[in-house]
Order: structure tokens, then sequence, then C-alpha cells
């Protein structure tokens, strides 16, 4: 999970099998009734729920944690591989890009979400954007529309 986005199909037949053991036990054509919701189940503890995870979300956080070892330039050998691999000339990815191996292009369709929930913190500003970054709860781009039409380079990072 960790590795690629999981298709929803995938995650659902996994639901499936997960309320089938729940519900039904070892005897697979058991007839038994739910006892709860299934949503009740996925709900924490502390609400009265089992805890059971949400796959979507868990896989999501998962990919999501690439990303911000990514930007945070953590030292790891395949951060470093992907920065001097696709990244040396001072470009960051954007939302769609087919640069990579289909587990990075995975982790890089959640980067609208990943943005939208980072803070920017400018060191050397080579990953920070300065259009497309969230500074204080929202994107400068939206703030100021009709300013960011004139940007010649919308992608201008702040180094």
């Amino acid at each position: 999970m960790c590795t690629f986005l999981l298709p929803k199909t995938v995650i659902k037949q996994i639901d499936k099998f997960r309320k089938h053991c729940l519900w039904r036990g070892s005897d697979i054509n058991s007839k038994k009734t739910p006892k709860a919701a299934w949503k009740m189940v996925c709900d924490t503890k502390d609400n009265g729920g089992l805890g059971v995870l949400n796959l979507r979300t868990q896989n999501e956080s998962l990919l999501l944690k690439n990303l911000h070892k990514f930007f945070n330039r953590t030292d790891l050998p395949w951060v470093q591989l992907i920065w001097n691999q696709h990244y040396h000339q001072g470009r960051l990815p954007t939302p769609g890009s087919r640069r990579g191996s289909f587990w990075w292009r995975d982790s890089l369709s959640l980067l609208d979400t990943y943005k939208g929930m980072a803070l920017a913190i400018v060191r050397d500003g080579k990953s920070t954007k300065f259009w497309l970054d969230v500074w204080d709860d929202q994107y400068l781009s939206a703030q100021w529309p009709q300013l960011f039409s004139f940007a010649k380079n919308q992608n201008i990072t702040i180094q």
C-alpha cells in the first residue's frame, strides 16, 4: 500500500472479504445478517466503532509520506535518486507528471492533496513554489487571481 495506489475495485474486493470474515466467521456459506453497519465498524474505538481501517485513506496516507520525504529531501537513497534523475535542473514535479517509475507516478497523483495540506517553509527556496504552495492557509494564485494571470512563470520557486 505504500508502493502504489490501489485501484478502487481491489479495495472494494478486500473490503468484501473483510466484511464476510467479520460477519460470517469461518463458514463461507453462512447467510447471517450483519450486526452493525460497516461504516460504524470502520469508526474509531473512541467513537464506538471497532477501529477497522479505511483502506483508501490508509493507502493515500502512506503514499503522501513519500511526497513528504521527497520535498523535505530526507537523506534516503531513493529521494536522492529521484532528485538527481528527474529534477536536477531545479524543476519541481507537477500534478499529472509522467516522470519516474509507476510508484512515483502514483505518489505524484496525490500531489495536489499534499500541497493542500503541507505548509511551505522556506529554507533555500528550491522546492517552494511562490504561486502554487500554501501560504497562510491558501494559495497566492487563488488569493490574487488577476495578478497571477500576469505571471510569466507560474511555477516559479522562491529561490
